[in-house]
């Protein structure tokens, strides 16, 4: 599996902007310190944190994470080790991508370990998104609303409305989602 170094790359995308670290804090909605720490491996941003960094940029996260992977074509059959992490100590989430700018549709395999989650702030993006649960128990929450998911449910819902999720249990909580249009 292919982990992406994520401070040095924000860092850099930072200086080939002309940014300073808090020109991208303002830019981005977060504190000064928190993109020093995300800079220096400080810290792992969450899930939220980073998509605020990278729209900064006009990238997706699938753009920010798959730009420097070399595929010769794109792939039918993509082997674990070509699996891009785009999460961070607590949350997994592994992004399934053959190499092509142009998807159309993102799939994700994530594990959430116990209590952990996207981040406080909610996450919105252009779309739809689907998933199940596959272990342990999850709470999406989707604008003012939340719910409660377990092992063998599944969740569909509109992308464009603040949505955040967390593990509440006590055990390790694993899911597969698939969303469109590809903003991951």
């Amino acid at each position: 599996m292919n982990k992406v170094n994520v401070g040095d790359k924000v860092s850099r995308l930072r200086k080939a902007h002309n940014l300073t670290q808090r020109d991208l804090a303002e830019r981005a909605g977060i504190t000064h310190s928190a993109v020093s720490s995300i800079e220096n491996n400080k810290v792992s941003p969450s899930i939220s944190s980073l998509h605020k960094i990278v729209n900064v940029f006009s990238l997706s996260l699938s753009e920010f994470f798959c730009e420097e992977e070399v595929f010769t074509e794109p792939g039918v059959v993509i082997t674990p080790d070509r699996l891009i992490e785009i999460g961070n100590d607590k949350v997994s989430m592994k992004l399934v991508c053959d190499g092509r700018s142009n998807r159309q549709l993102g799939f994700l395999i994530e594990e959430y370990q116990p209590g952990a989650g996207t981040g406080v702030k909610t996450i919105e993006h252009e779309g739809e998104e689907a998933g199940i649960v596959l272990e342990g128990e999850l709470e999406l929450t989707v604008g003012d609303k939340t719910y409660h998911i377990k092992a063998g449910e599944s969740f569909l819902y509109d992308t464009s409305i603040a949505h955040s999720f967390r593990n509440p249990g006590k055990t390790v909580c694993k899911i597969i989602s698939a969303h469109a249009p590809a903003s991951f």
